[in-house]
This record gives C-alpha cells, sequence and structure tokens, in this order.
C-alpha cells in the first residue's frame, strides 16, 4: 500500500511506528479482513506482519481444517493460544516497530489469550455486518466452521455469541466493502489516539 494513498504523511506514520511498543493484534470475525488488512498495515508501519492461522498451520504441518477434523476445535484452540502467546513473546523482543499479528475469529474468545492480548498488545477489533462477512467467506473453501450448516446462519450466530469478547478490545473500527484505504486509516488515528 502506498503511503500516498492514506491521509497521514510518511512522516507521520514513521513518528506513529516509533510510538508503537507492543504489538497490533487484529481481532474479529472469519472474513472481517484482519490478514489482508494486517499486511497492508505493516507495510505502512514498516514492520513485520505475522498471520496465526498459518504459523499454527506450519507448527503442526497440518492445515487448519485437517486439524480440526483430526482432533477437534478444542485442541486446535489450545494449540492457537500457545503460538498467539509464542508470536506476541517474539515480537517483544525484536527491536523497533513491533509486530501485527492477525488472529483467527475464534482466538480472542479464549480467556487466556484474551488477557495476554489486553495486557502485553494493541489489541484492534475490527468489525463487519453480515452481508460483508457472508461475501468474503465465500471466497474461500478453508473455513471449517462454516462447513457445519448455512454459512449466514452460522455467521450471524458467531458474530452474536463473540460480540461480548470483541468488545473489549479497545479499539473497534469497522470495515465496510469500500477501499482498505479507508480501514486502514481508521486504525491509523484509533491507535494514535490509543497511545
Amino acid at each position: 500500500m502506498d503511503v500516498q494513498q492514506t491521509r497521514f504523511s510518511a512522516q507521520e506514520i514513521a513518528a506513529l511506528a516509533r510510538r508503537i511498543d507492543r504489538p497490533i493484534v487484529l481481532v474479529g470475525m472469519m472474513g472481517v479482513g484482519k490478514s489482508s488488512l494486517g499486511k497492508k498495515l505493516a507495510v505502512l508501519l514498516d514492520c513485520p506482519f505475522v498471520d496465526a492461522d498459518e504459523e499454527i498451520e506450519r507448527s503442526a504441518h497440518m492445515t487448519i481444517p485437517e486439524i480440526f477434523e483430526t482432533f477437534g476445535e478444542a485442541y486446535f484452540r489450545d494449540g492457537e493460544r500457545r503460538v498467539i502467546a509464542r508470536l506476541m513473546q517474539e515480537s517483544a523482543e525484536q527491536p523497533g516497530c513491533r509486530t501485527v499479528i492477525a488472529t483467527g475469529g475464534g482466538a480472542f474468545c479464549n480467556a487466556e489469550t484474551r488477557a495476554l492480548i489486553l495486557d502485553k498488545a494493541i489489541a484492534v477489533w475490527l468489525d463487519s455486518d453480515v452481508d460483508t462477512l457472508i461475501d468474503r467467506t465465500a471466497r474461500k473453501d478453508n473455513r471449517p466452521l462454516l462447513k457445519q450448516g448455512d454459512p449466514r446462519e452460522i455467521l450471524t450466530r458467531l458474530r452474536a455469541e463473540r460480540e461480548p469478547y470483541y468488545s473489549q478490545a479497545p479499539i473497534h473500527v469497522l470495515s465496510g466493502n469500500g477501499p482498505h484505504v479507508q480501514t486502514i486509516n481508521k486504525v491509523l488515528e484509533e491507535i494514535s489516539q490509543w497511545l
């Protein structure tokens, strides 16, 4: 993403990046844009990006659908918790700008993971309406929870169940169907105010 597309100058973004002393952890529903926005945010801030789901797959030597099918959701959530803790520790140990971490949709619902993120990171809840989530999740066939019935019903139910957890994040940004730059501008504004 080109800095010129944001409402922030390169100097303002660099100054913000210098103020960030902890990882930025993106939480929210599947399909909300945590990975795609996270990558662009990391480029702007000139810091590393990591997708927790990709790290889980790398650690397990299995895809997330395979983990769910073979071991179940509880096993996956335990591994997810351990991987996110490791990623946050690695971010804390590196000099300069911290890592932008995209989490899986259910990660922030785990009490231990949520407490760690709230204590040691900048938690950003990316939120979308159900129609946007349906549109975005339909583009990939790798969502184990959506294979259990009607995607609209599942996403509506999960969003309602998870909202009390997501709402504990100090930063809440809506991610609509507009250009990513609009959402990223809002994330940058909110992080700057939070710091």
